[in-house]
């Protein structure tokens, strides 16, 4: 089993979970050394490699390098609202980071996963549009929620378009999407902006969040429990903010097959990744 980002966070203790519970996981993250502190706190089998989602040049190597079965792969790794940066290939940072490079990894892994792809989403998906005019935010003026909320939408989307692409094809591999709710993690650290910060880290976390293991549920959830393709998981609690595991809707833009499928095409070109299938 892959976990993105496991290093820290819903990814690390979603890792913990599996490892504990018998799997052979591997903790994919940018920084080996913290990597490595991460494993060495688990049960079980963890081992570390390194990945930067940011640099494709990365994903291909962590691919080319995979050998034998998937049986999991949990796309976790994310980034919300940073200042506005670029990644590696000159992708704006949280659309290049949380749905191209997944993108890529999810295409270049494919042919060994056996059993699913879990794609991390958010809630903050609904106030996502794909504004394929403009997707790495080089004309308009940068705003950085809806840049975090089209990344999220991009990312439930591509879960969708995958799973009908696996149908297509007559696989056994499902695709699952979740979210975490409001978890209270390192991601609400690096807005660079620090009444931000206070707000979301100090503040909002102490009143609203539940803690990082509560916020992994979903998505273990939408890795083993007994769900369709395409299922969609969060917090059955107030809002979807906190509380136990269930099947959660999303927004109707969604479910626009059309834009999933033109996604899809456009994240073949700029990648240079194509679906297997």
């Amino acid at each position: 089993m892959i976990v993105t980002g496991a290093n820290s966070g819903i990814g690390r203790s979603a890792a913990q979970a599996l490892a504990g519970a018998g799997a052979q996981v591997t903790l994919a993250v940018r920084n080996v050394e913290k990597g490595n502190e991460a494993a060495a706190s688990m049960q079980g089998h963890a081992e570390v490699r390194q990945l930067d989602l940011a640099d494709l040049s990365s994903v291909r190597e962590f691919a080319a390098a995979w050998q034998g079965e998937i049986y999991l792969l949990i796309n976790n790794a994310g980034i919300m609202i940073p200042p506005l940066s670029r990644t590696a290939d000159g992708f704006e940072m949280q659309f290049g980071t949380n749905h191209l490079g997944h993108f890529a990894l999810t295409n270049l892994l494919l042919p060994q996963v056996s059993g699913r792809v879990v794609t991390v989403s958010s809630g903050m998906h609904s106030i996502g549009r794909i504004d394929f005019d403009d997707l790495n935010w080089e004309r308009k003026r940068y705003r950085r929620w809806p840049a975090y909320g089209q990344s999220k939408l991009a990312n439930l989307m591509f879960s969708s378009e995958l799973q009908r692409r696996l149908s297509l094809a007559g696989s056994d591999v499902i695709s699952t999407a979740a979210h975490p709710g409001y978890a209270a993690t390192n991601l609400q650290s690096h807005s660079g902006n620090r009444l931000t910060e206070l707000m979301m880290g100090k503040i909002a976390n102490r009143l609203f969040a539940q803690d990082q293991d509560a916020g992994a549920l979903p998505t273990l959830y939408a890795a083993v429990a007994e769900v369709p393709g395409a299922a969609y998981a969060g917090p059955g609690g107030f809002k979807e903010l906190r509380g136990a595991p269930q099947l959660v809707g999303r927004s109707k833009r969604a479910f626009d097959e059309e834009v999933g499928k033109r996604l899809w095409t456009v994240s073949e070109e700029l990648t240079g990744v194509t679906c297997p299938l």
